[in-house]
């Protein structure tokens, strides 16, 4: 029996339902509109059949409307040929298929675009997509929730206070809203060439503070009937909230990001306040726990270069023995300066020293370059004007 298995096991399970049970106090609004009809975003495939049979209808009428809903991207059900008219005026008197609203969309110079959505409660969010340098394809940076809980002292969104949790439908939605934006609906199938080709739970919030929310959202994301995203092309990253990425790993099998910026838990609990619940240790023995890590799926350290504070050749070192053992990649992130921020960028000199330990090891260390500086869109830059709405934060 392995006793010391067994502990982290009941640990983890009794801290997960301390994390659900308190960020249900952060939970988004009902679906419903004020003129009571609900939104169909978000409703897995049961959801959605039991809703037809409640209002008379054959449950097969749950898998034509998952196709023009996911995979055609339509939002009127009147544009839904092969349903009746009868039946699309009876849907349109129950039920909406929303979108999150566009209030500003903004291009780089570099082609990024990041969108200011806004939902049912005014409450706001941005996501961000990456165009490929090289390739017609990109990743949407999606949020999860409106805020953040974690402080991370170099991240602008960690200045903005948690608001609340993104529903399962706002968290699929902007990415469905991307797509509008950029024209790609039907959804193309298999490995036909995609715009959209990637999601990154990589905007604002902390992801498995909302995993129920976000589960569902990327459930929805990879279903072959619809928006057919395989999950290799969903990449999940945490500050490492440690007792649900066991959870994340077993229920969506999706990528593993994880925010390092550190090798030390004195300089990590200053920089990511979150590892003085979960320091490195217990992190990085996740990290090795973490189903389907494998060559071919390799895990990513997130690891934001900053001048004077992390960024030493002894740094580098120290990193390759924190990591060593895990397939593995390292993303070396030169820091986005905010307004009000007290970090400064690590020299290009500093960057590249640091990157020729870490490859030298064995591991990939590529350097981020800065996308969507100009408009704010870069990694650790995004912030809205939404005000919090609740109590203390998970």
């Amino acid at each position: 029996m392995n006793v010391p298995a067994m502990r982290v096991a009941d640990f983890d399970a009794a801290e997960r339902a301390r994390i659900l049970a308190k960020v249900a106090r952060f939970a988004p609004p009902p679906a419903e509109l004020p003129d009571g009809r609900r939104d169909l975003i978000g409703l897995s495939r049961d959801e959605l059949a039991a809703a037809m049979v409640a209002i008379g209808e054959a449950p097969f009428r749950a898998k034509q409307l998952w196709h023009w809903i996911y995979h055609q991207g339509v939002t009127d059900f009147a544009r839904m040929p092969s349903i009746a008219r009868p039946l699309q005026e009876k849907l349109a008197a129950r039920f909406v298929v929303g979108r999150p609203a566009t209030v500003v969309a903004q291009t780089s110079e570099d082609r990024t675009r990041k969108f200011l959505f806004r939902f049912r409660d005014g409450q706001e969010a941005e996501t961000v997509y990456i165009p490929d340098r090289v390739e017609d394809r990109g990743a949407v940076c999606i949020s999860s929730q409106v805020g953040c809980t974690l402080a991370c002292r170099f991240c602008h969104t960690g200045t903005q206070p948690l608001a609340r949790n993104l529903g399962a439908a706002e968290i699929v939605g902007q990415f469905m809203a991307a797509r509008d934006a950029f024209g790609e609906w039907p959804s193309p199938r298999g490995e036909a060439p995609r715009l959209l080709s990637n999601i990154v739970l990589m905007g604002m919030g902390e992801p498995l503070y909302n995993f129920e929310n976000v589960a569902r959202a990327m459930t929805i994301a990879m279903d072959n009937e619809g928006i057919a995203l395989s999950r290799r092309r969903i990449t999940l990253s945490t500050s490492g909230v440690v007792p649900m990425m066991d959870r994340a790993g077993a229920e969506l099998g999706v990528n593993l990001a994880v925010s390092l910026h550190a090798v030390t838990d004195a300089l990590r609990d200053e920089l990511v306040p979150l590892n003085r619940k979960y320091p490195l240790a217990e992190l990085i023995a996740a990290c090795r726990r973490y189903p389907g890590a494998s060559n071919a799926r390799r895990i990513t350290f997130e690891y934001v270069m900053l001048k004077g504070v992390n960024d030493s050749v002894a740094e580098a070192r120290a990193l390759v023995r924190l990591i060593a053992g895990i397939p593995a990649k390292v993303n070396l992130i030169p820091f986005n300066p905010w307004p009000g921020s007290r970090f400064e960028t690590s020299s290009p000199a500093a960057v590249a020293r640091f990157a020729e330990v870490v490859n030298a090891a064995g591991f990939s260390a590529p350097v981020r370059a800065p996308r969507g500086r100009d408009i704010l869109a870069a990694c650790g830059q995004l912030r809205t004007a939404s005000r919090r709405a609740h109590g203390e934060a998970a």
